[in-house]
């Protein structure tokens, strides 16, 4: 048993990475999928679509590294979170379309709820606030707009998932309705103090308790693959969210260390150790790891769109042709000139939560040019990731020493650069940016003995560059008030 095998389902493409014991990609594979806008705020996916595209990188993968199922100690999943999918136990198929966490169509009922006065509990329950980007609104959404689909619900003929639940009970067989703690803590359900779903939330919003999947470790035997998925039945054995696995991937082990992970969204996590703590900066507070019937727990600011801004700029405006592009074409410029994009095309995350907020393109001139619009679309990235940080030291009342970096975006020397002068503080990259790949291989790799402990993960973690600050503090305090001010006026924009 030569190898790990990690399914990486992300927002934008599935991707499969096959993973030695010293840590480095034997082989890898990926698909785009489409994403499916039925109207403004709307996000879709095809869930048929994700098991497809994950099945048949995972098949690629093994190919291209020319390693056979024989060879596979174990799968570690790690999925989009928050995504939300409810399927007919006895057909396996979906009821509707995935809705994507970036979707806002429950913003509404949340402040239904949020008026109600609910609010405080259900973020002194679960760590969260009471946002349309967590499960259990979507889930409640599908319930009451599918025709039929409460009284099928409560007569136990439905279950709900998140991405990893779906692609588990499908590379089961259909035997196993599982979710570890790292995503069961982000559907607004479950009690983080008592491990547990609860009984009060599920009743607040008319969710019956027979489509919740069992919860379980993040890194544990639960499951093996059926016969006809790669030929053959292969323990799956580690399940985590994301940017649970990043921070795993990471070694962020010790409470206080810190990753932030650049994908199509930027997400933030603290360490904070065995007991979860309570953010007074509109942060949440989030499982990060079950293991060894230990659960670790973590700080997390979310910010929404990321390096989704630079497809963005590709696709819809054909600014770029390719997404590399943008570097040079930022690096022709000084700086944005004044010019401040704040890619609030879903709203705002951490620390602000306001689903009303819209993307901004701000301070253009006539001068203004192609190479200061995509400048100030990676500043827009930098500046979120800043805010989160601000609000996380204020909540850890311990400053942040270094910021460990991963995820695609996290390539750009231009905006790890840009980022680490507004921080103050070093910017980490490590040799493999493939950590949220890696986390989950090694939750999965611990649970089936191919490394032995987190001091043998840990010493094959390698720096590849240290970005230090060189920004004069009144420079760097010019330029977050300047993206203040575009803050402000992203801000409460559509109609409630």
């Amino acid at each position: 048993m030569a190898y790990i095998l990690a399914l990486d389902q992300g927002t934008t493409s599935s991707r499969a990475l096959i993973f030695d014991r010293a840590g480095n990609v034997k082989g890898s594979a990926q698909q785009e999928f489409r994403q499916i806008y039925p109207r403004a705020g709307w996000i879709e996916h095809d869930p048929r679509e994700i098991l497809a595209s994950q099945t048949g990188v995972a098949a690629q993968a093994l190919t291209r590294a020319s390693v056979s199922p024989r060879d596979i100690a174990a799968i570690g999943i790690t999925n989009q979170r928050e995504t939300t999918i409810v399927w007919d136990r006895s057909t396996g198929l979906p009821i509707h379309n995935a809705i994507v966490w970036q979707d806002r169509r429950t913003a509404a009922h949340c402040d239904q709820l949020r008026e109600a006065g609910s609010e405080p509990l259900f973020t002194r329950k679960t760590g969260l606030v009471l946002d349309a980007y967590f499960s259990g609104t979507k889930l409640h959404w599908i319930l009451a707009n599918v025709p039929g689909a409460r009284d099928k619900a409560r007569a136990g003929q439905l279950a709900f998932g998140t991405v990893d639940t779906w692609l588990i009970w499908h590379l089961s067989g259909g035997k196993l309705h599982f979710t570890d703690t790292s995503n069961a803590s982000r559907t607004l359900l479950y009690n983080l103090q008592e491990g547990c779903w609860d009984e009060e939330l599920l009743e607040i919003l008319d969710i019956p308790k027979s489509v919740l999947p069992e919860v379980g470790p993040s890194s544990g035997i639960i499951a093996q693959t059926a016969g006809d998925i790669f030929a053959g039945h292969i323990p799956i054995a580690g399940v985590a969210g994301d940017q649970q696995a990043a921070l795993f991937g990471q070694c962020c082990f010790t409470p206080g260390m810190v990753k932030n992970t650049y994908g199509t969204g930027c997400f933030m996590l603290m360490n904070t150790g065995g007991q979860p703590r309570v953010s007074h900066n509109r942060l949440l507070t989030t499982a990060a790891w079950t293991r060894e019937n230990r659960t670790s727990y973590a700080l997390e600011g979310s910010v929404f769109v990321g390096g989704a801004v630079v497809q963005w700029l590709r696709d819809a405006l054909g600014v770029l042709r390719t997404s590399a592009e943008i570097e040079p074409l930022a690096a022709s410029v000084a700086d944005s000139d004044g010019v401040y994009f704040v890619p609030a095309f879903t709203g705002l995350g951490s620390p602000h939560w306001d689903p009303y907020a819209r993307g901004t393109l701000i301070g253009l001139t006539r001068g203004t040019t192609r190479g200061h619009v995509a400048r100030a679309a990676l500043d827009g990235i930098a500046y979120q990731v800043a805010d989160v940080l601000a609000a996380m030291q204020a909540d850890a009342g311990i400053p942040v020493t270094e910021l460990r970096v991963d995820g695609g975006a996290a390539a750009n020397n231009l905006l790890m650069q840009f980022q680490a002068d507004l921080l103050g503080v070093p910017v980490v990259r490590p040799r493999q940016l493939e950590s949220t790949a890696q986390g989950a291989a090694y939750l999965a790799g611990l649970a089936a003995g191919y490394w032995q402990d987190e001091a043998e993960i840990k010493s094959l973690w390698k720096v590849e560059r240290v970005f230090e600050p060189s920004m004069e503090a009144a420079r760097r305090a010019q330029f977050l008030a300047g993206w203040k001010k575009a803050l402000g006026r992203a801000k409460d924009w559509a109609d409630k």
